[in-house]
């Protein structure tokens, strides 16, 4: 599949789940360059981009960055990659632990997110200000 939007870097989260949410905000905050945008694993931006298998990953992040999906660690340290330092730096010393340890961890967390963290009933509406980055 061409990548449709090759300047951005699409983050697709489950737009239902609480830590995911918590992410995309603390991205958005670290982002200063606004090179990240975001899309809810449920909407139409995933529709018209995704497959249907993967937009049923909702136990992981997906990462659209130059034609390419990226998934589990491997996204979470694409994203912190592209909101620069201390992030950037910190990803590149996690790329170091071998990905099945890196994404062992991951679906721990992902596995017992919603007991942990809870769940909305809709997924999150984007602030005035987060408009231009937040995708249906």
């Amino acid at each position: 599949m061409a990548d449709p939007v090759p300047a951005q870097t699409i983050v697709f989260f489950d737009g239902v789940c609480h830590l995911c949410n918590s992410f995309v905000d603390f991205l958005v905050s670290k982002d200063k360059k606004a090179l990240l945008r975001f899309a809810p694993l449920q909407g139409r931006t995933a529709q018209a981009l995704l497959r249907p298998e993967e937009r049923n990953k909702l136990e992981t992040v997906l990462i659209w960055h130059q034609g390419r999906l990226f998934s589990k660690s491997d996204a979470v340290l694409l994203a912190f990659s592209r909101i620069g330092r201390p992030w950037s730096f910190l990803g590149s010393i996690a790329r170091r632990i071998p990905r099945a340890l890196r994404d062992g961890l991951y679906d721990f967390v992902a596995r017992r997110r919603y007991a942990w963290f809870g769940k909305k009933e809709t997924c999150r509406l984007p602030t005035p200000e987060e408009k231009s980055r937040i995708l249906e």
